[in-house]
Order: C-alpha cells, then sequence, then structure tokens
C-alpha cells in the first residue's frame, strides 16, 4: 500500500477548517451560556424532532440526523425527556422499539435556542461573507460531506 502525502494547501485548508469550526461552537456555546440556555447539541436534537412532525423518529433515526455520537444521543434523550421537551412512545410493531417526539415545552425551547443560534451564525458567518461567498462556501463543503450533497 502506497503513502499518500496530503499537499500543502490541503493540510493548510484541513488545519483552517479545524479551527475555525471549533472556534464557530465555541462562540455559539458561549452565546448561548449567557442567555442561561443549554448547550448547542439540544438544539440540534430538538430540530430533527421538530421536523420529523408527529410521528417522532426512533433513536436510531435520529443518531443518523444529528451531529452527536450515540452515547451522547442516549445521554441527552434521556435528559430532555426527564426537562419534558420530548416523550417517548413504544412503537406498536416492536416491542422493545421506541419513537421520540418532541413536546410543546419541547418546541418553545427549540425556539428560544434558535433566537440565539440564529443570531450567532448572522454575526460569525452572514456579516462576513457575501451571499456567493456563502453559496461558494457550501457549496465546497457539500463536496466534502460522504455522500457528497450537490445543491
Amino acid at each position: 500500500m502506497t503513502k499518500k502525502s496530503p499537499s500543502p494547501e490541503a493540510v493548510k485548508a484541513w488545519g483552517r477548517l479545524m479551527r475555525v469550526s471549533r472556534q464557530l461552537v465555541e462562540k455559539t456555546e458561549d452565546a448561548l451560556k449567557a442567555e442561561g440556555l443549554p448547550p448547542l447539541g439540544w438544539y440540534d436534537v430538538l430540530h430533527e424532532l421538530a421536523e420529523a412532525g408527529e410521528g417522532g423518529l426512533r433513536p436510531f433515526e435520529l443518531i443518523d440526523r444529528v451531529l452527536l455520537a450515540q452515547y451522547s444521543v442516549s445521554r441527552l434523550l434521556a435528559r430532555l425527556e426527564a426537562d419534558g421537551l420530548v416523550e417517548k412512545l413504544p412503537v406498536s410493531d416492536d416491542g422493545r422499539g421506541q419513537t421520540v417526539r418532541i413536546t410543546p415545552s419541547g418546541r418553545e425551547t427549540r425556539r428560544r435556542l434558535w433566537a440565539v443560534y440564529g443570531k450567532a451564525i448572522s454575526e460569525l458567518m452572514g456579516d462576513k461573507l457575501s451571499s456567493e461567498e456563502l453559496e461558494m462556501l457550501a457549496g465546497l463543503l457539500g463536496r466534502l460531506r460522504d455522500p457528497p450533497v450537490m445543491e
């Protein structure tokens, strides 16, 4: 097996992508914390459940859609359920299966999180790049996904 070294341009781009990604998440987390809101992962889960509608999602479906690791999602779902933001319902054709659905309190929490999260996106990206640059960035990042997203 031959080893392929990355180009200097790839190393530079990788480093910047990793640092900027971390900085953007940290600044967004700081903004949420300053408003007394839960972490960004909560928004991610509540958003996916809200988008799924009344049918909710099975936990394995949710794990495929969010940015968190499986063990993090399991613990977060338990916390969200304890706080009344989601509810777990049995699946009729699977005795051990559950569907997770967002509650009205979860929708309100999602709305409050989005007010801060959306503002952070605007300030950290939208105010710094033109519409054309944002489209280009989204396209380039989409090509790096697996599978690629070509929109």
